[in-house]
Order: structure tokens, then sequence, then C-alpha cells
């Protein structure tokens, strides 16, 4: 698969004066609750109604859906808001029973992303579609299988695609639900800038609190879209309440996002420039995140050698680590000068860290 403006064709035919946004609860509970929340969805931004029909947890005994029954609630929305919708699809059957019901767009879920095997599945089973589809990006931080799943749908002849990034799964505590690893959307976007993009901030944040500043992330790197969950009563949804949002608020987020219009050359440049202090930014917050890691592992050993009684300053350490980061930097390219002023603060910081401890 090749990067080409054909690829962006169903997006742009769409002639929208802002982002994409598909909205709709994590899961279709009842014909009355998917009702409800797309008659007040249907006055808004949004351009595709979502509803979990099928949904695969992580372990079994929570809340897997309606299944079919679900479809003609879609059916419905349809019918009485004139919205178009949308479902993930995660097997063959799946997909056969979403289009015979006529959902407009389907999505493949970062559960099935993950195994070449299901891909194919879904891929035979779409083969020539004209139906939109996107792919979330799988739980583990691997661009090569995100794109082959990508791939293997253009290969069945599926023409109208997308993405959708989710963030991705981690061992480790952190504010986010799934982390972003904005980088690896960065370089998706570098490899396919024409193919749809759109970001997932609910499933990003597993916050409704932190929604809309991830969304204004995504549009400041220049996605074309957002997925927001949206609930009448968030707090007893049946799945993933904490990470949806009212349909009043998803208006006041989409209201106060800062969406750039490209109208000018100069106002391009200004797009542009922007984007790439967007991904400065987030670079700067890895570099953040990283410090303050390193600083927890010289708390470590600040306490591992005051139990030793051992000193805090080690030069033949110090010494083979300056050595090793110069070479490391100068194949990043950067200047020896830079490497020994940043890993000497670095190295002072870490010893007043261990100080503290040792003292303490």
């Amino acid at each position: 698969m090749k990067n080409t403006k054909a690829l962006r064709t169903w997006l742009d035919d769409m002639k929208l004066n802002h982002p994409l946004v598909i909205a709709g609860p994590c899961s279709a509970e009842t014909e009355e609750q998917v009702l409800k929340i797309a008659h007040e969805l249907k006055d808004s931004d949004v351009n595709y109604y979502r509803a979990g029909i099928w949904k695969p947890r992580t372990r079994p005994g929570n809340f897997e859906g309606v299944g079919a029954l679900g479809l003609g609630w879609l059916k419905k929305v349809k019918e009485e808001t004139g919205m178009k919708t949308c479902t993930e699809v995660a097997n063959a059957a799946h997909c056969k029973l979403a289009i015979e019901n006529d959902v407009d767009l389907l999505w493949i879920g970062a559960r099935s992303t993950v195994s070449p095997f299901i891909m194919q599945e879904i891929a035979d089973a779409l083969a020539g579609t004209d139906k939109i589809v996107l792919v979330k990006n799988p739980v583990n931080p691997d661009l090569a299988l995100w794109l082959g799943g990508i791939e293997r749908l253009y290969t069945a002849g599926i023409k109208n695609l997308g993405a959708i990034h989710r963030g991705f799964s981690t061992y480790e505590k952190t504010k986010y639900r799934n982390i972003p690893e904005w980088q690896i959307a960065i370089e998706f976007q570098n490899k396919f800038p024409d193919l749809p993009l759109i970001n997932d901030p609910s499933h990003i944040t597993g916050n409704r609190e932190m929604i809309f500043d991830v969304s204004q992330t995504a549009l400041d790197l220049n996605f074309d879209g957002l997925m927001i969950e949206t609930h009448v009563d968030p707090d007893n949804a049946w799945s993933d309440a904490a990470q949806q949002v009212t349909p009043t608020k998803l208006k006041q987020i989409m209201e106060d996002l800062k969406i750039r219009k490209e109208t000018d050359t100069e106002a391009a440049y200004k797009s542009s420039l922007d984007t790439l202090r967007a991904q400065i930014n987030v670079v700067d917050g890895q570099l953040i995140d990283l410090m303050g890691k390193r600083m927890k592992v010289a708390d470590e050993i600040g306490a591992l050698k005051k139990q030793k009684n051992v000193a805090v300053l080690q030069s033949k350490r110090w010494n083979e680590i300056l050595g090793n980061m110069i070479l490391e930097g100068e194949q990043k390219g950067l200047s020896e000068e830079f490497v020994l002023r940043m890993f000497k603060a670095i190295h002072q910081e870490s010893i007043n860290h261990q100080e503290k401890i040792i003292k303490g």
C-alpha cells in the first residue's frame, strides 16, 4: 500500500468544516438508551453515531454486549435522526450482520488488530465493500502490526480506510488508561499522511476529565477527527462508565477545541509550525517522564548505598556512563558539549536525590 491522495477521498467528499466526529455510547444497552443519546446528538457536529454491539471484554463475566439485537436499534437511529451509524466488528459473522443491517462505518478493535489471523478473516469477509473501515492500533506499541492490518484490508479491495489511535497498554501505573505513545501516531502520519487518522481520547484517558486535553493535543498534531464515547447517564453506563461524557459535555468540548483552518499560504505555514511545536511538546513531556523514572531509580540506589554504607559518588561508574553517552549522542547528531552539560546536570540531580536518602 502506498500513500496517495485517494486514501482521503471518503473523508474529503464529506466537505466538513470541522474534524470528523464519531460519538455515542460505549455499549448499546437498551433501545431507549440508544435512541435517546442519538436524538441528543443529531443537531451537533457528530458525523457518525457509534454504539458497541459486541463488546470484547478482557475477562469473562462482564457485559459483552447485546449482540445482533442492537443492530435493529442502530437502524432506528438512522430512520429517526438521519445520522450515519457505526459499530465494532471482530469476526466474519459480525461483518456479515453489520453489512446486512446497513451499518455505514465499521471499526476493528485493538484486540483484533493484534492478530493477523483475525485481520485476514475480516478482510476476506469485507472484500470489495464500499463501507468505511477504521482500524484501531493494536494493544501493544507495534506500528508494523497496525499498518499490516490496514494493508490486509487494502489488499482485499477495501478502499475507504482509516485508522484510530486509542493508545497502548502498559504494565506501568500512569494517569492514562492506555498510554498515547504520540510518537507512534506521528510516525504513522509520516508514513501515510493521507490516510485519515482519528483519535480516541476516551480509551486513551479512561477518564472523562482528561478527554478535552487529549483531544486538543490530537488536533494540534493534525489528526483528522475524534471518537468520543457519549452517554446520557455516564455514571450508570454498563461498561466504561468513567470515560464517557454527556451529549451536553461533548458539544461543549467541540465548541472549546481550537481547530486550525488552512486558508492561505501564511496559514499553511503556521499550521505546519504549530504541528511541529506540538510534536516537540509531546517529546518534552516524555523527557520529563523519563527523568522522573530515572530519579526514582536513583532513590533506590541511594537507599541501597545507605544500607551498605557506600559513598554516593562513584567516579569510575560516572566516567563510563559519560563516555558511552557521548558516543551515543554523536550517533544522534548531538554535540559532545551538549551531552556533557546535559548528563552533568542529570548526574548532579541524581547525587542530590541519593544524598537526601542517605541523610534522611
